[in-house]
């Protein structure tokens, strides 16, 4: 896949991912409320699950990223005669071209940050359901291949198996950051994974000295 430059002119705060994530997403699950209010958003942004990390926007904030994404051409507000308060939709369907299964990817990426893609075939189900991780990893190598790109694969961190994807949408130092916390992950692993080995090793030889010793009074034994 690409390397992890991010792509030109795409440097969203944080707010702005979440808010964008927000929105892809609901118009996937719950299309009937589609487009959202700023309330809509909000409660969607400071969600306790499905949100790596867990965040507490405050309805002015919601209101600031969505006008920012607004100047970006990722969002645009839509006007319905009936709506007593505005209600805004993402653009990212038009704007880079992206089928729903590319939508659904990238929607998970932003509101999740690095995973694999077993991660996201598994976290995309109730967006798109993807046959097998093969479909996944064809749709983040389509991703990947956008110009600008819009996903990128992490390098992989030692003592780990499976490669962990990033979208580029937060700029330069967000995709180092998401690198940093899995290599920081991983590397707090791996120090479990050794400190369990040391355990069961020590284990292990207490077993064979209490062994040797019990055969050594049962040898002692025959003297006496």
């Amino acid at each position: 896949m690409q390397d992890l430059t991010p792509a030109e002119g795409f440097d969203l705060d944080a707010a702005e991912i979440r808010v964008l994530g927000v929105l892809i997403e609901k118009s996937f699950i719950t299309p009937d409320a589609y487009p959202l209010s700023i309330n809509a958003i909000t409660t969607g942004a400071n969600q306790l699950t499905a949100r790596e990390p867990v965040m507490s926007l405050s309805e002015s904030e919601v209101q600031a990223a969505v006008d920012s994404l607004i100047a970006r051409r990722l969002v645009s507000k839509r006007d319905q005669q009936s709506a007593r308060v505005a209600k805004y939709e993402h653009l990212i369907r038009l704007r880079h071209s992206l089928p729903p299964a590319e939508q659904a990817v990238l929607a998970i990426l932003l509101l999740r940050g690095a995973q694999t893609a077993g991660e996201l075939r598994q976290r995309c189900e109730r967006l798109h359901r993807f046959e097998d991780v093969a479909a996944v990893e064809a749709v983040l190598e389509h991703l990947a291949e956008k110009y600008p790109p819009l996903a990128a694969a992490l390098p992989r961190a030692p003592g780990t198996k499976e490669t962990r994807h990033v979208h580029l949408l937060g700029g330069d130092a967000a995709v180092q950051e998401m690198a940093e916390a899995q290599a920081g992950i991983a590397a707090a692993g791996g120090g479990r994974g050794r400190i369990a080995e040391l355990e069961d090793e020590l284990r292990r030889l207490r077993e064979e000295f209490d062994a040797l010793r019990n055969e050594f009074s049962a040898f002692r034994k025959q003297f006496d």
